[in-house]
């Protein structure tokens, strides 16, 4: 019984070591700034650069508002082909898994050719325009993930039965997804959401091309004529990454708790 104990946690031990020595590594790095002593001074000078605060309040905004629409699109579609299309599933998963085989740089110079301001619809002829395509963009890289991730979820519940109870009480399709399918996938969802915020936060070659403010661009930019901080920065943006994420934990488990606190 021990030693089938000791497997899985000495992976687990490898995990983590695997995961933090680097990111150890890294912030002991960025305390180099000052010859022969540890000191934030990197820290310091990151915080005080104005456009670390206006990119990541860019960046941060539209992660958000890139779930908020990644779920939107992805949950009735994936609840709907668990529940009437199954024999649409390798289709559709053949779809979304498209994002990882298309190059990046091949998404954005299809959208400077097909959204530019001689076309029809010239959603880069204006700055709010063009955050938009940005967001549809992240929303579309981040597909892969987020589509899995509430499949598995909407597999692991019994998705008929929930739709009947709901509608002999007399539910409809709006309040069967938000109040009875939405809460029963909630941990899917928040998985395919934090995946959303990692793509979005480290983002460089569409919101580059796009000429948009991003954090991903400003840390190219910073790291290529900087030593110190760009290692500041990474640690920053791994703890503001975790943080945003236990931010949204708690309102999903919030809302979640009102929800049945209604039935």
């Amino acid at each position: 019984m021990s030693r089938s104990r000791l497997g899985p946690w000495l992976l687990i031990l490898f995990g983590a070591v695997y995961f933090f020595v680097p990111l150890l590594g890294t912030f002991e790095f960025s305390l180099r700034y000052l010859r022969g002593v540890y000191s934030v001074e990197a820290y310091r000078i990151v915080l005080a650069d104005p456009r670390f605060a206006r990119t990541l309040t860019y960046s941060t905004v539209l992660a958000f508002a890139t779930i908020v629409v990644g779920a939107a699109l992805v949950v009735p579609t994936a609840y709907w082909i668990q529940l009437r299309l199954r024999g649409l599933r390798p289709v559709v998963e053949f779809i979304t898994l498209l994002p990882l085989v298309i190059p990046a740089i091949v998404l954005v110079f299809g959208y400077l050719r097909l959204y530019n301001s001689t076309s029809v619809l010239p959603l880069t002829g204006s700055e709010r325009a063009t955050d938009l395509l940005l967001m549809f963009s992240y929303a579309t890289l981040a597909l892969p993930y987020m589509y899995r991730a509430v499949d598995t979820g909407l597999r692991a519940i019994n998705v008929h039965t929930l739709t009947e109870a709901a509608q002999s009480l007399g539910a409809g399709w709006p309040t069967i997804l938000l109040r009875v399918i939405l809460p029963n996938v909630r941990a899917a969802v928040l998985s395919g959401a934090f995946l959303t915020f990692a793509i979005v936060i480290g983002e460089f070659t569409i919101a580059s091309l796009l000429d948009r403010p991003a954090f991903g661009p400003y840390l190219q930019l910073i790291g290529a004529n900087r030593a110190y901080e760009p290692a500041a920065l990474a640690v920053i943006s791994f703890a503001i990454t975790w943080a945003c994420m236990v931010f949204i934990q708690v309102f999903a488990r919030g809302a979640a708790e009102q929800v049945a606190g209604t039935h």
